[in-house]
C-alpha cells in the first residue's frame, strides 16, 4: 500500500519530528470512499513524561517509538503521527478480526517488555491504548477514537474493537446526533420547563419545587439525560441554563415557592452565575434565600478552592446549595464536610426499594445521621409511593420529591 497524494513529499505532509506522513496526509488518504482498517495507537502516559523529563526529552522518546512503530506495523500498511502523543497504522488489506486483535495485542506487548529512553539517570516505560475500527471516510477516525476511548474506560493499556452494541460506543453516537440538532432546537424554541413539586414533612405542604429543563418533540418531551452532553460538547449549556434561570424567575415570582434550577460545574467556571442570578433576583424581587442552586457533580470536583471560592459566595448572598444524588458513585463524607451543602439528596437508587431492601435502609440511616450532625438537611427522590413516604417520614427525613407527591408539570 503507497501513499496516493498529488506530492507525498511536499513539505505539509510530513511530521517534522518523526519524518513520517502527518494528520494532513493521512486526512488526504482517506477522503476516498475505498475501505480500510484503521488502528488508532494513543500514548497513556506521554504527558507525564513531558511534565516530569521535559519536552526534549519527550521528542526524543516520539523519535525512538516511530523507530519501533516502524516495524510493529502491519504488511503493507502506512504509519502516521495523527496527533501530540497519537500515532495512527492504516491498511487497505483485508484483516480478520483474530489478525486486529493480534495485532493490537502484539504492540501492547511489545512495549510493556521495553524502555523507549535510557540513559544514565532516566529509563522510561510507555504504554498504549489503542482503537480499531474497519469503514471508509473520515468515520475511520470518529469510529477509532470511540472504540479507543472505549477502551480506556475500563483500562488503560489495553485494545478495543469498535462495537455498535458498547453502551458507552451507542451514548457517543447518540450524543453525535445531537450534536448535529441542538442549536436548531435552541432557534426554534423548543426547550421548555417542567416543575416537580418538593413536600415538607415539618409544615405537610409542598414548598418548593424543582425546574426541570425538557425538548418539545411533536407530542413528547425528552428529558436532559438526553442531550445534556451534547450541550457541552456544542457550548451551548450557558444559553440552556440562563434559559432555565430567567423562565424559573419568572414563573414563580408570583408566588412564595422556593425554586431549585440544576447548574454544572461548566456554569460555575464561566464566571456568569452570580451576576445573572442577583440580576434576576431584583428583576422579579425574589429573595436569594427562596432560590436553591442544585449542582449535578461528585463532591471531589466540587471541594477543587475555585469551585468553593464561587459557591461560598453564592452562599454568602444568600442563594441555598443542594448536592444532588448524593450515595454513589463519588460522594464523599469527608469532603461533604468541606463543602457543606444547604441540602442533600439522597440518590433515588436508595429510596425506591427503601421499605424492603436492608442494603438501602443502612445507606439511608447512614447519611441522614451524619446530615443531622452537620446541620444538612435531606431530600429524598423517587418517593413513588405512600409506603416509602412513609419509611422517608420513620428516618425523620426533611423533604420528599417523586410520583407519589406529584409528577413534572408545565404548571404548579
Amino acid at each position: 500500500m503507497k501513499l496516493e497524494l498529488e506530492n507525498k513529499q511536499c513539505d505539509c505532509y510530513i511530521d517534522k519530528l518523526t519524518g513520517l506522513h502527518n494528520r494532513l496526509a493521512l486526512l488526504e488518504y482517506i477522503k476516498t470512499n475505498k475501505t480500510y482498517t484503521l488502528f488508532i495507537l494513543d500514548i497513556d502516559n506521554f504527558s507525564n513524561i513531558n511534565s516530569t523529563y521535559g519536552y526534549l526529552i519527550g521528542d526524543e522518546v516520539l523519535v525512538n517509538i516511530t523507530s519501533y512503530l516502524k516495524k510493529l506495523k502491519p504488511p503493507h500498511g502506512e504509519i502516521f503521527r495523527f496527533d501530540g502523543d497519537k500515532f495512527v497504522f492504516l491498511t487497505n488489506k483485508t484483516l480478520l478480526k483474530i489478525e486486529m486483535e493480534d495485532l493490537a495485542q502484539s504492540v501492547i506487548s511489545f512495549f510493556n517488555e521495553i524502555e523507549v529512553y535510557i540513559d544514565e539517570d532516566v529509563a522510561i516505560k510507555v504504554f498504549f491504548s489503542i482503537g480499531i475500527y474497519t469503514g471508509h471516510g473520515f468515520n475511520l477516525l470518529n469510529y477509532a477514537n470511540l472504540a479507543l476511548n472505549d477502551a480506556r474506560r475500563y483500562k488503560k493499556n489495553s485494545y478495543k474493537l469498535f462495537d455498535i452494541n458498547s453502551t458507552y460506543i451507542k451514548n457517543q453516537l447518540q450524543n453525535i446526533d445531537w450534536v448535529s440538532h441542538i442549536r436548531k432546537y435552541i432557534e426554534d424554541e423548543r426547550f421548555v420547563l417542567f416543575y416537580q413539586p418538593i413536600y415538607d414533612h415539618k409544615l405537610n405542604k409542598v414548598t418548593k419545587y424543582e425546574s426541570l429543563i425538557r425538548i418539545a418533540y411533536g407530542d413528547s418531551f425528552i428529558t436532559p439525560d438526553n442531550f445534556l452532553d451534547a450541550c457541552k460538547l456544542t457550548g451551548i449549556l450557558e444559553l440552556v441554563t440562563r434559559f432555565v434561570i430567567t423562565t424559573s424567575f419568572k414563573k414563580f415570582s408570583q408566588t412564595e415557592y422556593s425554586f431549585s434550577i440544576n447548574i454544572t460545574s461548566d456554569d460555575i467556571n464561566l464566571g456568569y452565575l452570580e451576576k445573572l442570578l442577583l440580576k434576576r433576583c431584583e428583576q422579579y424581587n425574589i429573595e436569594p434565600s427562596r432560590v436553591i442552586l442544585e449542582i449535578l457533580e461528585d463532591i471531589t470536583t466540587l471541594t477543587e478552592p475555585h469551585m468553593l471560592q464561587q459557591i461560598n459566595s453564592l452562599r454568602a448572598k444568600g442563594f441555598k446549595i443542594a448536592l444532588d444524588d448524593f450515595g454513589v458513585e463519588n460522594s464523599n463524607f469527608a469532603r461533604l464536610v468541606d463543602f457543606h451543602p444547604d441540602y442533600i439528596k439522597i440518590d433515588g437508587i436508595f429510596i425506591k426499594d427503601l421499605v424492603e431492601n436492608k442494603k438501602s435502609q443502612i445507606v439511608v440511616q447512614t447519611i441522614v445521621d451524619f446530615c443531622k450532625l452537620c446541620n444538612i438537611e435531606v431530600i429524598a427522590e423517587y418517593v413513588h409511593s405512600e409506603a416509602v413516604m412513609e419509611k422517608v417520614k420513620e428516618y425523620e427525613i426533611e423533604f420528599s420529591q417523586g410520583y407519589f407527591i406529584g409528577e413534572p408539570k408545565q404548571e404548579l
